[in-house]
């Protein structure tokens, strides 16, 4: 199955922690590139999604950013003894400096750092509930790579079918310009060399359909698309990502298009020629998305 490497997915769950969201984006790059946005309280768990997100995708830059929103419940908060007990004398020292300011409030005292206690979190519990969301994100993110793939191969097969139309207008034009070159050039090295059939006519008009036989380009063309379609019909491996082979090939279908132009011997040919590199384009355009 083709993959793209353009996908977008979200999971959230709660935990001792609080509520944890962990959000994928992918988009398109040569290697796998993983970039993390982690919370500092929970940067342990950074290899561990590595490893899982490595497990899944071969290629593409991934952004994986997990944040929590610190919900404690307050039944499981209380209040820190040491912490009160410093802001006791903290105030009272105050006090004493700014004898006409007004006392602390319960309200002021609540929201001072460190005098609520969270309870301690429970590591390993943390760790499986990332685990499942982690797997669960990568499963939304894989479905949205599939389906936006599946889109992109039928646009390249697309392509594909347009060059093979073309290479069919093209093959019968060959013998039919080769033929109108010869009738040209016997014409004018006749009145030239004042000849009606000189070996220079002749040797011209050999040299000339050498040069432009273009039997190979055409097999070699016809075989490319071949193996497109084939590789899109397969699918990749983590061993051969589909998407590099998709990328080589797309590169010698453009080599022999220009060969292919090179050696036009009318306009027609060179119309189809450039007609084939606009569609090889194109279909390099899309195999730089898949996975």
């Amino acid at each position: 199955m083709i993959h793209s490497m353009t996908g977008y997915a979200v999971a959230s769950a709660e935990s001792a922690r609080g509520a944890l969201t962990l959000e994928l984006r992918s988009v398109n790059s040569r290697f796998l590139d993983l970039q993390f946005r982690v919370a500092d309280e929970l940067r342990a768990a950074e290899p561990m999604l590595r490893e899982l997100i490595a497990g899944r995708i071969t290629r593409g830059k991934v952004d994986c950013r997990l944040s929590h929103g610190n919900a404690i419940p307050h039944a499981q908060q209380q209040l820190n003894a040491r912490a009160v007990q410093q802001l006791r004398s903290l105030a009272a020292e105050a006090a004493t400096a700014f004898p006409g300011a007004s006392p602390l409030r319960i309200a002021d005292v609540l929201r001072w750092p460190g005098v609520l206690a969270e309870p301690a979190a429970d590591e390993e519990s943390t760790r499986a509930t990332l685990d499942k969301l982690c797997r669960r994100a990568l499963d939304e993110l894989c479905a949205a790579r599939s389906r936006e793939g599946a889109k992109l191969a039928v646009a390249v097969l697309g392509r594909v079918a347009g060059m093979r139309k073309q290479l069919a207008e093209v093959a019968p034009l060959v013998p039919e310009a080769v033929a109108a070159y010869r009738t040209r050039i016997s014409e004018r090295l006749r009145e030239v060399l004042g000849s009606g059939d000189d070996d220079r006519a002749r040797a011209e008009i050999a040299l000339f359909a050498a040069k432009s036989d273009v039997d190979e380009e055409l097999t070699r063309l016809a075989t490319h698309l071949d193996e497109v379609e084939r590789v899109l019909a397969e699918g990749g491996a983590r061993s051969s990502p589909a998407g590099k082979r998709l990328d080589f090939l797309a590169q010698e279908l453009n080599r022999e298009a220009n060969t292919l132009a090179s050696k036009a011997a009318g306009l027609k040919i060179a119309d189809c020629a450039l007609e084939l590199k606009l569609l090889i384009e194109q279909i390099r355009e899309q195999v730089q998305n898949i996975e």
